[in-house]
């Protein structure tokens, strides 16, 4: 018998590769996102919102009957934003705490019942977690954050149950950020009123961050790596960018004259 695996981000970039690295090596595979794939998928799918509890329990409720138990939850739902603090509305503030913080709460909450003895739940950070935030994109970095110290918390608590957590935290992967980062920047820039936004100079910043992107299918490999793994590692990077980690290393104050020269027209 094979063994069970929940993935959420199912449609994405890093989730669909993982689903289908997983399903290639004979796991069942259970996918979850808020719209299906575009191409065809070797695995189960089930159309849910993180931010949803009823579809969410809807899915609980169809996994439990087809499935004895999960050997692990893996979890590559969020999404990107750029914005100020200042203007961002209220309800955007929100809806990426709701997707990347709260969305793997209501998961785990739900579905850890469902796990085997000595199960696994691998969560998706980023390279941005452990690092100081940047501005504009620092609602993205804060849940990513934010979602990392929930995930070490949990890792205490669960281990008590005989359970394991790993945080994945990936620098740039190839899968269409840096095309949203763009548009999102462009958005920005021309609808501030605060800020004398220098798009160019934020553009190269963002490029140089990106210039050396992963496939997705690594982070499947390495999901991969995690569950067979007899002791998984806590925390596993995967092409992290060597200036962000240099710039985190300087002094706060090093930092913030470096962020001001550069994007101060």
């Amino acid at each position: 018998m094979s063994m069970s695996v929940l993935v959420t981000g199912a449609s994405g970039g890093m989730g669909l590769a993982t689903c289908q690295v997983l399903a290639s090596w004979g796991y069942t595979v259970y996918g979850l996102d808020h719209t299906p794939p575009e191409s065809p998928f070797p695995f189960r799918f089930f159309t849910a919102d993180v931010t949803d509890s009823a579809q969410l329990d809807a899915v609980f409720r169809s996994i439990k009957e087809e499935a004895i138990s999960l050997w692990a939850i893996l979890h590559f739902a969020g999404i990107y934003d750029l914005n100020s603090l200042i203007e961002i509305p209220e309800w955007e503030f929100v809806r990426i705490f709701d997707i990347n913080l709260f969305g793997v709460y209501r998961i785990n909450r739900l579905f850890l019942q469902l796990l085997e003895p000595k199960g696994r739940i691998i969560i998706t950070t980023s390279e941005l977690a452990p690092l100081d935030p940047l501005p504009f994109t620092g609602i993205y970095g804060i849940t990513k954050t934010a979602l990392e110290n929930y995930a070490y918390a949990l890792r205490m608590e669960i281990q008590l149950l005989g359970y394991s957590v790993s945080v994945i935290r990936p620098g740039a992967v190839h899968t269409g950020l840096l095309d949203v980062s763009t548009n999102r920047l462009d958005t920005f820039c021309e609808k501030t009123e605060l800020y004398t936004c220098n798009a160019s100079r934020f553009r190269s910043i963002v490029e140089r961050v990106e210039a050396h992107t992963v496939q997705p299918q690594a982070i499947g490999k390495l999901a991969l790596q995690i569950l067979q793994a007899k002791q998984p590692r806590y925390v596993y990077n995967i092409n992290r960018n060597p200036l962000l980690r240099l710039l985190n290393l300087l002094p706060s104050f090093c930092q913030t004259a470096i962020i001001n020269r550069i994007l101060q027209k």
